[in-house]
């Protein structure tokens, strides 16, 4: 980084408080939240600057008790803006992981433990996208803000911002966080098609019991890669989330997914892509399956953690990460 850049961001760092390891629990103190007039703010400011002149020059007594009525208006304004944020508890939670390509959410909790509600508080991490939250007093909310996610591996959001213009618009307060957010991105899967490894018959004492096709035990979230034939159409047609019917019983078959197995010439990502295929399809075919990567093996198994410690160790794979 060139001397002057890497000058500014120190810099930013001492001010803003942000930078280094981040925080999972965050008290926006006085020393973090930063207040600046806004465009509406300073018009307004020239407004009353003004009126104070028309009113010296004219010996106007109403304009000189519009003038400061407005301006004991603004001030008290400032001292609104600034409570709105100040004292505020930030608190990372987790998140959901994703597939590459798609839109990864970090939530994060904003408590208040004071008697009064704040308002019309903006979370954002670019400052093109806002999410608009309020906090009623001595109670907690929840903000929410999207990320792509490109690649797979561990996606962070970096430093975020809160700010608030309540009440007038005049002035606009804020503050810099680096909260422990992270979100797990699994390799994107190939196109479906792809057929699995053979099967081998399971040892009647080494299969573990888990989703089998006996006995219908419930509904679960769909996920990607289901077979549309475990879809519960009426069910999900009676509710926002797409449903996927359950079955309890023990795998029949059972199978590796072997880093070798994949057609030659693909490269690492279309490898690890083929891989979350075969993960994903031998899930929703209640196969036991385990998964072999150079290096690394995770044993037969089944059910939905084996799932998500397969496809975690595909995320991971190779990956540096701290």
């Amino acid at each position: 980084m060139p001397a002057p850049a890497a000058l500014k961001e120190r810099f930013a760092r001492w001010l803003f408080l942000v930078g280094g390891a981040a925080s999972h629990d965050v008290v926006l103190v006085q020393r973090r939240v930063f207040i600046l007039p806004t465009r509406l703010g300073l018009a307004f400011g020239v407004t009353l600057a003004l009126m104070l002149t028309a009113s010296v020059n004219y010996n106007l007594s109403l304009g000189y008790v519009l003038t400061f009525l407005l301006g004991a208006m603004g001030l008290n304004a400032m001292l609104h803006t600034y409570r709105n944020l100040a004292n505020l508890r930030v608190a990372a939670t987790h998140s959901t992981p994703v597939y590459a390509g798609e839109s990864a959410r970090f939530t994060v909790e904003l408590g208040n433990s004071s008697a009064y509600g704040r308002y019309s508080i903006a979370f954002t991490r670019d400052g093109a996208d806002d999410t608009l939250v309020d906090v009623p007093a001595r109670q907690a909310s929840l903000a929410t803000i999207a990320m792509d996610a490109p690649h797979r591996g561990i996606l962070r959001p970096g430093r975020l911002m809160l700010y608030t213009r309540y009440p007038l618009g005049l002035y606009r307060a804020w503050s810099y966080l680096e909260l422990d957010l992270s979100c797990l991105v699994y390799p994107r899967p190939a196109t479906p098609g792809i057929p699995l490894p053979a099967q081998t018959a399971a040892h009647r004492d080494g299969a573990a019991a888990g989703a089998g096709e006996d006995d219908f035990s419930g509904l679960r979230p769909y996920h990607t890669g289901d077979s549309p034939r475990r879809v519960a159409w009426k069910a999900s047609a009676r509710g926002d989330t797409l449903l996927a019917k359950q079955f309890s019983g023990r795998a029949t078959a059972e199978c590796w997914l072997d880093w070798h197995d994949t057609p030659p010439g693909l490269d690492l990502e279309a490898r690890l892509s083929w891989l979350t295929r075969w993960v994903l399809d031998a899930h929703a075919a209640n196969i036991g399956y385990g998964l072999k990567l150079p290096g690394v093996a995770v044993p037969i198994s089944v059910g939905e953690l084996h799932r998500a410690r397969c496809l975690e160790t595909l995320a991971l794979f190779g990956v540096l990460h701290d």
